[in-house]
């Protein structure tokens, strides 16, 4: 086998996991079924929104109902889910009810894979029986060196599971972390995962404490995470062990997902962008019906180009609509760019017509 360097940074030495295939591709709906973690693990990237909250989400959305969660992976076309937190196994029943609603929903096709620091076989074996394909162990950092693989081993035994280890590949810690390597192997995983350690606002005094420095101006990653990853993997060859980057994270997994999902989305009268994002038209009136009427009556635009989005207390439109009207108009319109997103979050505004000129 041979050291593959792929996208943004990221590199490889035998094949990836399935689950992150699905994940480069974009087509992995990502599951946070709870906070809540009792590890404790000091450089947690972990939102300060979603760190011990027991709130469940499916990608951006805050899920209240099963039925929003499948919504959400039809959304963007799903091949599958990964199941991450806080750690799920803190919360069986719900993770075994999601893993199970969404085979049942999807398919045995439908891959899962699941994140957790929860190394306890009877629990494992109730996520495979449930429907689990992939689970993916995250052992506590004091353990890197003298890693115990007896649970491991039964894992491994449970049969029609992939079993790996993913971690963050910490500089400084690269004789532990290969000890832990060697050991994971040896108790039979299937791969191990390096994932580039990066700043975050729920870990910045832990990065400050250790005296870690950003490796550039334009990301969150840390100086010398990539360097450890890849020593390890040169120390390891031809076992499967995938260094993957702070930059592939978000320049290749997440608009990829951005592409798919607003490709499924998007209305008539949105224009979708190379990066994901969706350009629209909107305008705010105090009565958005009689706006909406003026626009089909008088300028003969086709309702299908309109959409009143009362919660928002705004009307969408083609952009090229608003563009050419915008002056006509006794409105305030505005072209805008956001995500495909459940958030909707707003990437670009600019006010069109008369409005533009203040």
């Amino acid at each position: 086998m041979t050291v593959r360097r792929l996208e943004c940074g990221s590199a490889a030495d035998g094949k990836l996991a399935k689950g992150c295939l699905l994940c480069s591709e974009g087509s992995k709906m990502v599951l946070f079924v709870t906070g809540i973690c009792y590890t404790g693990c000091p450089y947690c990237p972990v939102s300060l929104e979603k760190k011990g909250n027991a709130g469940t989400f499916a990608n951006e959305l805050r899920a209240l109902s099963d039925a929003e969660i499948i919504g959400e992976a039809e959304a963007m076309d799903a091949m599958g889910t990964g199941v991450t937190g806080g750690d799920p196994l803190c919360d069986m029943d719900r993770t075994v009810h999601y893993i199970q609603m969404l085979k049942e929903h999807f398919g045995p096709k439908h891959h899962i894979h699941l994140y957790t620091s929860t190394i306890d076989p009877d629990k494992i074996k109730l996520l495979r029986e449930a429907g689990l394909d992939e689970v993916r162990f995250h052992p506590r950092n004091s353990e890197w060196g003298n890693f115990d693989t007896k649970d491991l081993e039964k894992i491994v035994s449970i049969g029609g599971l992939e079993v790996g280890i993913e971690v963050p590949a910490l500089p400084g810690r690269e004789k532990d972390l290969n000890s832990m390597i060697s050991r994971a192997f040896s108790a039979g995983v299937s791969f191990v995962n390096l994932n580039e350690l990066e700043f975050s606002e729920s870990n910045w005094d832990m990065m400050k404490e250790n005296k870690y420095k950003l490796k550039d101006d334009i990301s969150s990653a840390i100086r010398g995470s990539e360097e450890t990853a890849l020593a390890l993997i040169a120390l390891n060859r031809g076992r499967r062990i995938h260094f993957c980057s702070s930059s592939f994270k978000d320049g290749i997994q997440l608009r990829r997902r951005l592409i798919r999902m607003a490709n499924n989305t998007a209305k008539e009268y949105d224009v979708v962008t190379e990066e994901g994002t969706v350009l629209r038209g909107i305008l705010y009136a105090d009565d958005l019906d009689e706006a909406a009427a003026l626009l089909m009556t008088k300028y003969e635009v086709p309702e299908a180009l309109l959409f009143i989005d009362r919660k928002r207390n705004r009307m969408e439109a083609a952009s090229w609509v608003l563009q050419e009207l915008a002056d006509e108009l006794p409105y305030k319109c505005y072209l805008i760019e956001e995500y495909p997103t459940a958030d909707r979050l707003e990437v670009e505004r600019v006010p069109l017509g008369h409005h533009a000129r203040g």
